[in-house]
């Protein structure tokens, strides 16, 4: 009875330290302001793989399942999905603000050099003669004869083609040139032993601001005429009738911009311009504006190429 007795008073008074300590403890804490509590949360096991030795060490092995990344990765493609086309548009939004920077660039250079005759333009008949006669005007400006939409000097064909030319340079020196703009040949100035049926020579006309004057253009110059066939496909510039002066409306008609082009007018304006627009601008004296090709003259949809069907009528 003496040594079972003398474990229990053992056992008591261990207890009584324990308690004593543990009691000891939560007051200093409490003093402190806040009481420790012990939590013991077993590990984990988890089938995850880890993604890295950093988190191996910290997480415990919590890590994104294949599953979820293989989501992850299918939620950006489809946002990229949906972005891309609104990307796409706003980059060709700002090459046509682009290309209207340059053209009105360009319809400046024409005003000076009217401003200094008298109104008048070039004499002359060829399209690609206004490289030469401004050629002072602008080549110290370094301008741009090229739509950013079409740019590629090694592209001749198409839409998106550029036309390649000789030239001059400053001191009069042969030279190739590039460009995706062209002139409305019916500006020029004939001269008294020429025909000159249609030109009008001069900006002191009426209703210039519906006369193209410089334009998205596959040539360095065009002369539409009322008559002239739309392209019977995009891209499609060259003439149906064997002549060069002939359906020279495809070489303006270009889907650059949207179902658009852009265009300077001879008031020094720029605008955008539905393709069937072009058909109802006033290209030269002669060229009725009601014909055809335009909503007064009776044109159907079904007249028009297939691939211009959907697009505006004017």
């Amino acid at each position: 009875m003496d040594e079972k007795l003398q474990r229990l008073l053992k056992k008591a008074l261990f207890q009584k330290k324990v308690i004593r300590k543990y009691a000891g403890n939560i007051i200093m804490n409490k003093q402190r302001g806040f009481t420790l509590v012990k939590i013991n949360i077993p590990a984990r096991k988890s089938g995850r793989f880890l993604t890295c030795p950093i988190r191996k060490k910290f997480s415990n092995g919590a890590a994104f399942t294949l599953i979820e990344l293989l989501v992850v990765i299918a939620i950006i493609a489809l946002l990229m999905a949906i972005l891309m086309p609104a990307l796409n548009r706003v980059k060709k939004q700002a090459k046509s603000v682009g290309c209207q920077t340059n053209l009105r660039q360009w319809a400046l250079v024409f005003s000076i050099y009217m401003d200094e005759n008298d109104g008048y333009f070039a004499y002359g008949d060829s399209s690609g003669r206004w490289r030469w006669v401004i050629q002072a005007h602008h080549r110290d400006r370094k301008l741009s004869v090229c739509c950013p939409e079409a740019s590629n000097p090694d592209r001749h064909t198409g839409t998106f083609g550029t036309w390649g030319a000789e030239s001059l340079d400053s001191d009069y020196v042969a030279q190739q040139d590039y460009g995706s703009y062209g002139l409305n040949r019916w500006v020029y100035n004939r001269k008294t032993d020429q025909p000159q049926e249609g030109y009008f020579k001069t900006r002191n006309v009426a209703g210039t601001n519906q006369i193209p004057l410089f334009l998205d253009c596959s040539w360095y110059g065009a002369g539409p005429l009322d008559y002239d066939m739309p392209p019977e496909y995009e891209g499609h510039t060259e003439s149906g009738t064997g002549h060069w002066r002939g359906d020279n409306m495809r070489r303006v008609c270009l889907n650059r911009h949207n179902a658009a082009t852009n265009g300077a007018f001879l008031d020094f304006s720029v605008r955008r311009l539905g393709l069937k627009e072009l058909w109802t601008l006033k290209w030269n004296r002669d060229f009725e504006i009601i014909n055809l090709w335009t909503k007064a003259g009776g044109v159907r949809t079904e007249d028009w190429p297939q691939w211009m069907r959907t697009f505006k009528d004017y």
